[in-house]
């Protein structure tokens, strides 16, 4: 069994930063391609970033490319979310996920579908 569990959310004033960090427990971490999500009041779970199991590739949504860094230390079964220049809209649950199906080296998922495995999510709130 999997278990992700997210930490670094808080409410920071809009051109603020935040680094979300996720724990992976349970499986070889550093085989799995791994995403952060978020979802907003109202709105669907949305695409944020993920990087493959190795952190040779990253993707990013066009609406957070050049502020957010995701990143992974596989010795530490770390991921991280580092974000800068936030915005009140990135006011948000972030949640961690995780894809423990697709074997490392394969296709990277930007759809929530693409994830088996969620944490509980993290609160972050922007302030203008």
């Amino acid at each position: 069994q999997v278990q992700l569990v997210e930490s670094g959310g808080g409410l920071v004033q809009a051109g603020g930063s935040l680094r979300l960090s996720c724990a992976a427990s349970g499986r070889a971490f550093s085989s799995y391609n791994m995403g952060w999500f978020r979802q907003a009041p109202g709105k669907e779970r949305e695409f944020v970033a993920a990087i493959s199991c190795r952190g040779g590739n990253i993707y990013y949504a066009d609406s957070v490319r050049g502020r957010f860094t995701i990143s992974r230390d596989n010795a530490k079964n770390m991921v991280y979310l580092q974000m800068n220049s936030l915005k009140a809209e990135d006011t948000a649950v972030y949640y961690c996920a995780g894809d423990f199906r697709t074997n490392c080296g394969t296709y990277v998922y930007t759809g929530r579908s693409g994830y088996d495995y969620w944490g509980q999510g993290t609160q972050v709130t922007v302030s203008s």
